[in-house]
């Protein structure tokens, strides 16, 4: 079955799949076989869960579905647990400590460990959103903040001097976040310069296109609304394939921070 592709019952064909999970290494999820889970907290939602510690992961990433009326009054977040809440789709009210937002599609904030985040679909609409969480590494004194903003306000910048591959930045280039979240987007036939190989963990969903992707040396075909895992050290570079779209992905990375023994 797949909720989100809405393929369920009995199918006329053997039983497939394109996923593949490499606990600690690398994952591929895709939408056909995802399952809802029930979460306390979010109400009229289709909440599913991608990466999380029993995959190797030292986040947790999200995909929900959020219906007319959907919310979350409960509060997402928790004391030393930082957030991202990144709108795919439609428009939302969201409430992060005291500000509220008006969202749409691209919007995103950030909250820093021990601010809430609260949300509400007030607009009559289906929408979609990417939520991410991970316990926060303090760095004596820093301290991070709530950061709000849209996507689609945001410059493309060159990837390391590629025209036909282009970024986007999340938040600041401040020492006080541990984190950061980016939108790469490659024109079809772009690829990365080098297979990287690094201690960043990744968590990337697809938003646009096609790929091949090296996962841990293993060639991985890729497409939108497909979800990536990619572990510390796990070998990773792509190349877009397809004809007219670009392959884009919103993703995760830790940064700033020393390796704690």
């Amino acid at each position: 079955m797949g909720y989100l592709n809405n393929v369920v019952g009995y199918r006329k064909e053997l039983l497939t799949n394109r996923s593949v999970v490499k606990k600690g290494s690398y994952a591929l999820l895709t939408p056909d076989g995802l399952v809802k889970n029930v979460i306390p907290g979010f109400e009229n939602c289709d909440i599913t869960i991608f990466s999380s510690p029993k995959l190797g992961a030292s986040f947790v990433d999200y995909l929900v579905t959020i219906y007319a009326e959907g919310k979350n009054e409960l509060g997402f977040g928790a004391d030393g647990v930082e957030t991202l809440f990144y709108l795919l789709e439609g428009s939302l009210v969201v409430k992060a400590g005291e500000q509220t937002y008006s969202l749409d599609k691209g919007g995103y904030v950030y909250c820093p460990p021990g601010t809430k985040l609260y949300f509400y679909n007030e607009s009559g609409q289906e929408a979609k959103a990417f939520l991410y969480k991970r316990v926060y590494t303090w760095l004596e004194g820093y301290k991070p903040y709530v950061v709000a903003g849209n996507t689609e306000a945001l410059e493309w910048t060159n990837y390391e001097g590629m025209e036909d591959v282009l970024i986007k930045d999340f938040l600041p280039k401040d020492i006080a976040f541990d984190c950061n979240f980016h939108i790469l987007s490659f024109k079809p036939g772009a690829s990365h310069g080098y297979v990287e190989t690094h201690i960043q963990e990744h968590g990337a969903y697809c938003l646009s296109g096609q790929g091949m992707y090296n996962l841990d040396n293993d060639w991985v075909p890729v497409q939108k609304d497909d979800y990536i895992f990619m572990g510390a050290y796990c070998l990773q570079a792509c190349y877009a394939v397809g004809r007219d779209e670009d392959f884009a992905y919103v993703y995760s990375k830790d940064c700033n921070r020393d390796v704690i023994l």
